[in-house]
């Protein structure tokens, strides 16, 4: 898949969805209540030159159309043709708890003139300085901080239990916040040469 080639572009449906080799796409189960609804999201993505990548991306529920989304990094290492991986991630972040809130406060008639959210996120990295001098390389996250503003002529508990709600039911908060097992494998000329996790 070549990139795009406009002046600076986010993404755009993609025909199909992403194929992965190494591991198979778990299908879509519905859930009756009680249980909860369990879904993935895929990914497959890949690298063009200097800093520009591809990644084509769905949810694995019914409706869901996939998406490539461009990626790239600022010169002089990138050509700041397509947002940072960066930039992705907050904004995943920021709108899973939106989307929540949107959600919570139509199912529960809550009245709201206005609903908008602000956030900063700090990272650490030595990428631009240690590994000119031979170290490799590091970075943190070391702070999500939200601001949810809301104009609404309900009472304040009831904005409450909003915002109270709706952090937990957002998938993305709950990954900042809870410990979440992970794995990474290394499949080096078709041969798997390491897996981690923890």
């Amino acid at each position: 898949m070549k990139f795009h080639s406009e002046p600076y572009s986010v993404g755009h449906r993609a025909e199909q969805a992403p194929t992965p080799q190494e591991f198979e796409v778990g299908p879509f189960k519905k859930s009756r209540p009680p249980e909860p609804l369990r879904f993935e999201v895929n990914l497959v993505a890949e690298a063009h030159s200097r800093q520009q990548k591809t990644g084509t991306v769905q949810v694995n529920i019914p409706g869901f159309s996939p998406v490539t989304l461009y990626c790239d990094e600022q010169p002089p290492v990138g050509d700041d043709a397509a947002p940072p991986p960066l930039a992705f991630f907050a904004a995943g972040i920021g709108f899973c708890l939106m989307t929540h809130l949107s959600d919570i406060l139509t199912a529960r008639k809550i009245r709201v003139a206005s609903l908008r959210l602000e956030q900063r996120i700090r990272f650490m990295t030595n990428l631009g300085s240690m590994r000119d001098l031979g170290h490799t390389t590091e970075g943190q996250c070391e702070k999500v901080e939200t601001h949810v503003i809301i104009e609404s002529p309900e009472p304040r508990d009831k904005i409450q239990a909003l915002l109270d709600e709706a952090e937990g039911s957002c998938m993305a908060h709950h990954a900042l916040r809870n410990p979440i097992p992970w794995s990474t494998r290394l499949v080096y000329n078709g041969d798997e040469i390491d897996s981690r996790e923890g």
